[in-house]
């Protein structure tokens, strides 16, 4: 992999280049590096200038950071639903309580009498909870 010059190098370079008082290939020789780096040093400097388009290098970025966070984002959308279902696996909805201090609870498995009036008819007419 070729090493990667400082940015103050490639801004005088591309300056130099600018002034247009030497070609392309010589300002690339004088400064030790490649007739094509440099042209590509130019290209994004139009980008960064706004003189073509493109992403400036700001966008770039913010642009992988983003398609980053979807990818992340779509992997636990599909992990949730499995998720849940792992963890719920063991739960009998007759033991989970509806919230703090109701008495009710939330859905009878099927056959069982649904809670109405609260917690004592409830113990009446299931044969699975204790009365009393």
């Amino acid at each position: 992999m070729p090493k990667a010059f400082p940015m103050e190098f490639r801004n005088d370079e591309v300056a130099v280049a600018r002034k247009g008082e030497a070609s392309i290939a010589q300002v690339a020789k004088d400064f030790g590096g490649s007739e094509s780096c440099l042209q590509r040093w130019l290209k994004l400097d139009d980008i960064e200038g706004g003189k073509r388009p493109g992403l400036s290098s700001e966008e770039s970025a913010e642009l992988r950071e983003l398609e980053k966070r979807s990818r992340l984002l779509e992997q636990e959308a599909e992990v949730m639903p499995r998720a849940v279902a792992y963890l719920s696996r063991d739960i009998n909805p007759i033991d989970v309580p509806a919230g703090p201090g109701t008495g009710r609870y939330r859905r009878p498995l099927r056959g069982m009498v649904a809670v109405t009036t609260g917690a004592a008819s409830c113990r009446a007419a299931s044969p699975l909870l204790p009365r009393g």
